[in-house]
């Protein structure tokens, strides 16, 4: 994916370019509403009445203003609630959501299509011809409107809770993991090691949203040079941080090559979804971690969490190793690749030192760490054993009952020394 498409897709999810686009098409169609007469000659099959649409227009203009005060009302105590009881992280993917931005686009819309026609009505703008387009109009655009209101009625009995908060994170890390499967290294080829060259450094400070490999392909075919990309998006850089580095050639590095690698990499203030798997790991373990803090003790979605991690895993395991071994469509720009240790460490260790002293959250954790011990590549199953010792480790510091310790060591099957060992 350029950047280019990248930026139009991330334009496009939020919510205030749909309410835009519907507001522009209502104030179209009520003034095309106008000049039917100049596009349907003849007399108008029923004489509708300016009372009659006036009516309707009124009611619409001031229901749907009422509708939207309380629709965005309703919209950001659910943002508030996802906020405060899973995680901030997850709030833009409230606002990305269809049927939100369908209902509000269509309110805002009929709203400035019923003003419009309102005041072109008042100034003796429609003809009968006009009248007769305008009301058919009217009557569609109370179709669309009970629709959005039964769809938007339905989506407010869910919006803003736990359940549907994680599993919109879920999704979400599901499809960057299958962005990511597809293109294992962004299109290039996997970074061995290192080697010596000139560093591209940055020049802001925040987060790699985005890297623009065609971009960088281009480059290298148009200065003929190898470009060995260091951070993967979700990396932190500031000022000075190495972006990626052209191996030393013949030539040196111009300031407008430079310059140019450096524009594909773009650099924002959050982390992003879109080609960032781990992002949604870490997502999912704060929900966790906000349930296991005593302001909530919520020990059951932290249980639940553990159980989306898993599942998330246990596609990634198999599938990466497949995608890796992906031929690459840049092979001469070198990525270094997703660690199965980063993974594990992203959806396990927190919940694991938060849940160590709780015997219900730390057997479900265990059991989890075991069967993705058994599934995948030899390397996720280190990542996993890996993970399982250091909870062990902590719960057994952590947990104060001896019957606790018992039943954890029983659910595990070996006994703590021996797994340490």
């Amino acid at each position: 994916m350029s950047k280019l498409r990248w930026i139009l897709s991330r334009i496009r999810r939020t919510l205030w370019i749909r309410v835009a686009l519907y507001a522009l098409a209502g104030v179209v169609v009520a003034l095309l509403a106008s000049l039917s007469g100049q596009f349907f000659p003849g007399k108008a099959p029923v004489d509708i009445s300016t009372d009659a649409i006036d009516s309707l227009l009124t009611i619409i203009a001031s229901s749907m203003l009422a509708v939207t005060t309380f629709s965005v009302g309703a919209l950001t105590a659910a943002y508030a609630g996802a906020t405060s009881h899973a995680t901030p992280r997850a709030t833009p993917l409230l606002t990305e959501d269809q049927v939100v931005q369908h209902a509000l686009s269509t309110f805002v819309g009929s709203f400035l299509f019923s003003i419009v026609g309102l005041i072109a009505l008042k100034v003796s703008a429609y003809g009968p011809e006009g009248r007769v387009v305008l009301f058919a109009v009217t009557l569609v655009m109370i179709l669309l409107i009970v629709i959005a209101l039964l769809r938007w009625i339905s989506r407010l009995t869910q919006l803003g809770r736990v359940a549907d908060t994680i599993s919109r994170i879920e999704d979400a890390t599901n499809d960057a993991m299958k962005t990511r499967v597809d293109m294992p290294f962004l299109g290039g080829k996997a970074l061995i090691s290192t080697r010596e060259g000139n560093p591209i450094v940055a020049a802001s400070v925040g987060y790699v949203q985005f890297i623009d490999t065609s971009a960088l392909n281009e480059l290298t075919e148009e200065r003929d040079i190898d470009i060995d990309v260091q951070l993967l998006p979700g990396a932190f850089a500031y000022d000075g941080t190495v972006l990626a580095r052209v191996p030393f050639g013949s030539e040196p590095l111009s300031e407008d090559t430079r310059a140019s690698i450096r524009k594909a990499f773009t650099i924002g203030t959050a982390r992003t979804y879109d080609q960032d798997p781990r992002f949604g790991v870490v997502v999912l373990s704060e929900v966790a971690l906000r349930a296991l803090s005593p302001a909530v003790n919520d020990p059951g979605t932290a249980i639940d969490i553990i159980g989306r991690q898993t599942r998330l895993l246990s596609f990634w395991g198999d599938a990466w190793e497949r995608g890796s071994r992906s031929p690459a469509n840049y092979p001469r720009i070198s990525v270094p690749a997703l660690k199965y240790d980063d993974m594990f460490e992203d959806a396990f260790n927190l919940i694991g030192r938060d849940a160590a002293g709780q015997i219900d959250v730390m057997l479900r954790l265990t059991k989890a760490l075991q069967a993705l011990t058994a599934t995948g590549p030899e390397a996720s199953r280190i990542a996993a054993r890996h993970q399982l010792r250091i909870a062990l480790d902590r719960a057994e510091d952590a947990l104060q009952s001896p019957f606790d310790r018992q039943r954890l060591s029983d659910a595990v099957g070996v006994p703590y020394a021996a797994d340490r060992g």
